[in-house]
């Protein structure tokens, strides 16, 4: 992949939501020597209202999916607001993935993949993709996905 992640952006035609403010005490990014932490990330649509819903009951797999995807564009978001450029990112390094579903809902992994799949998209099939966890949990003001990430930048 030749073109930078924020042309990527552009030429797939992604709109990043507003960036959400912290929801607690913590900072919403955090450089740490050659690494960008990204703290939990819910999925915040572009009209500044949040995705919730339980996959497996009013949520079906697609729309879980759907709701990670969004996450992703909120992390952009979120990482062009507190951090700068996105093209300071080398590569996504590890992800985890909290899914907000009921307690016999296994497919984890095929909700996550909304948000795998967009960071893919925009930072290529190689740099896009870094270890992942995928879990069901309760998360807080019932969004439907929240995941948190840690990114390399250039040196």
């Amino acid at each position: 992949m030749n073109s930078k992640p924020s042309e990527r952006i552009k030429e797939l035609g992604l709109v990043l939501p507003p960036a959400p403010p912290p929801a607690g005490l913590y900072k919403p990014v955090l450089v740490v020597d050659n690494f960008l932490y990204v703290s939990g990330q819910g999925p915040m649509r572009n009209d500044g209202t949040l995705y919730t819903g339980r996959v497996g009951d009013d949520l079906g797999l697609e729309q879980g999916k759907e709701a990670a995807r969004q996450v992703a564009l909120t992390m952009l978001a979120t990482i062009t607001t507190h951090f700068g450029d996105v093209d300071r990112i080398k590569r996504l390094v590890k992800t985890l993935g909290m899914v907000n579903c009921t307690p016999n809902f296994g497919d984890q992994p095929l909700v996550i993949n909304g948000y795998s799949e967009l960071m893919s998209d925009v930072f290529g099939p190689d740099d896009g993709v870094g270890v992942r966890s995928a879990v069901g949990m309760m998360l807080p003001s019932q969004v439907a996905v929240e995941i948190e990430a840690m990114f390399e930048l250039h040196t």
